[in-house]
């Protein structure tokens, strides 16, 4: 059973995120200069895991709030929805992540340009510029950022209404890792919004797409078939 209102729920979720996550790089920029400071990185970090908790908590008795392929993916593989719902949470994600990168655009255009909208870039000097280990870190934050998700807002014996925290914490911690080395996407929608609006780092685009999926698809079966079903066979 298809569910359009979920679709647009899915759609303003992930605007908010694309919207309010890559701004805040923009302003942290103008607040503390263009190199990554402690106060900076914490702004960061803070929008982003902000934007996620509340929108959980907005759309999750709506949608499930996934707001990234990489996470429908994992409830595909899972069963956890049907797959003309996981088809259309990613397509409406996409379209909610391109117009929130459109409206950084339309509003704030020459800060924006200046982070090439909130586009990762690829592995950062400290990881030497390394593809492979970019990957290993991008599918290592997004394997614990599906494990918070379910253990937390699929498990049947979670606390309640714990879950909108917990994954905005979740979010909070892998911007605070993440930013300094691949700029933490986690979320191949997160990176591709920005990206069709900079034009920015196609060659390197590919990666926010495969090492999120990876590893959310691995938490996800491991999650669901280890934990989370056995709860429920258990109820």
């Amino acid at each position: 059973m298809v569910n359009p209102r979920a679709w647009l729920a899915e759609a303003i979720a992930t605007y908010c995120l694309v919207f309010f996550g890559p701004v805040s790089i923009g302003l942290a920029t103008v607040q503390y200069g263009t190199g990554l400071s402690i106060e900076g990185l914490i702004m960061i970090s803070l929008a982003h895991g902000g934007a996620i908790g509340l929108m959980v908590y907005a759309f999750g008795h709506v949608s499930g709030a996934h707001i990234n392929p990489a996470v429908t993916i994992s409830m595909l593989v899972t069963r956890r929805i049907n797959v003309k719902d996981g088809i259309a949470y990613i397509i409406f994600q996409i379209i909610g992540a391109i117009a929130a990168a459109a409206s950084y655009k339309a509003i704030l255009p020459d800060i924006g340009a200046k982070v090439n909208f909130g586009t990762q870039t690829g592995p950062s000097d400290l990881l030497n510029h390394s593809v492979s280990a970019a990957f290993g870190v991008e599918a290592i934050l997004t394997f614990f950022l599906v494990t918070v998700i379910f253990m937390t807002a699929v498990h049947k014996k979670a606390p309640a209404g714990m879950y909108g925290l917990a994954i905005g914490g979740m979010i909070f911690l892998i911007h605070l890792i993440g930013v300094p080395l691949t700029g933490a996407s986690v979320n191949p929608a997160r990176t591709l919004g920005p990206a069709v609006i900079s034009g920015c780092c196609w060659d390197i685009h590919w990666l926010y797409w495969a090492a999120p999926i990876t590893g959310a698809v691995i938490a996800g079966l491991i999650m669901n078939y280890i934990f989370a079903k056995k709860a429920e066979q258990v109820a």
